[in-house]
């Protein structure tokens, strides 16, 4: 079980990493090469998915990872048709720092009874958005405003919510495209509050980075569309998550 994995490597003050793909860019050369560096780098989890989808197929992409690694996949949706029963588990997303109703329980009753009539790990997930100093793609899609990076109390009591309202994880990013990452000062002040994992997005394109969200309390990195810059991205993320495991 994936949310059993999370909690156990937080229990035993392990730091995870997900590699996320999304499937518009996910032709066959794209997976192999991603694939076989996530195998190498021991990579936790792909997550599979986006804030929009145009070209690509999630089905197919998931299946072609299947095909190349044993590493668990999860669905990081951005809307309800984003499912696949062949994927390990999905993260049931909801906006909770946004106002949007749609996106707080309006596609989820959507997909309601397809998720229940799959095998699908569902874990319900806290989604944070962040300012990261210019308009976002899922800032655009979504239709609200981010959580000013100047209110890191905003941000913790936000989460803080989600998880009284029985959220079993908080996933926090600035968004694809943006300028910057979620501050640090951000991150620790989500982790002082929630007693839950905390799963932080974007931005993250060195080692050193990593390590700073690490030591500031992420329990899992996402690195995404960076390591098509940089291949050895995983990697350098991979021994970052090994340095710090432990060091709390």
């Amino acid at each position: 079980m994936i949310y059993q994995q999370i909690q156990e490597a937080r229990y035993n003050d392990r730091r995870l990493l997900a590699v996320l793909i999304d499937p518009d860019k996910a032709g066959e050369r794209h997976l192999d090469k991603i694939c076989a560096n996530s195998n190498e780098a021991k990579v936790d989890f792909f997550f599979v998915g986006g804030s929009l989808i145009t070209s690509g197929d999630l089905e197919r992409t998931v299946a072609g990872i299947k095909r190349r690694s044993d590493i668990p996949v999860v669905i990081f949706p951005g809307n309800h048709q984003q499912i696949d029963e062949h994927a390990d588990a999905i993260l049931l997303l909801s906006l909770i720092s946004g106002r949007n109703p749609d996106l707080l329980i309006g596609q989820h009753v959507m997909a309601a009874q397809r998720l229940k009539a799959s095998e699908l790990e569902i874990i319900p997930t806290g989604y944070l958005l962040i300012d990261g100093g210019n308009m976002t793609t899922v800032q655009y899609v979504s239709g609200t405003a981010p959580i000013p990076v100047d209110k890191p109390e905003i941000a913790a009591y936000t989460a803080l919510a989600g998880e009284q309202l029985g959220l079993k994880l908080i996933f926090t990013e600035a968004g694809s495209g943006a300028n910057h990452p979620v501050p640090t000062e951000v991150i620790r002040a989500i982790k002082r509050e929630i007693n839950i994992p905390l799963i932080v997005g974007g931005g993250v394109r060195t080692k050193e980075a990593a390590i700073q969200v690490y030591e500031a309390g992420a329990d899992v990195v996402v690195v995404g569309n960076h390591f098509e810059k940089n291949p050895d991205l995983i990697r350098e993320i991979a021994e970052a998550r090994n340095k710090v495991t432990g060091a709390r």
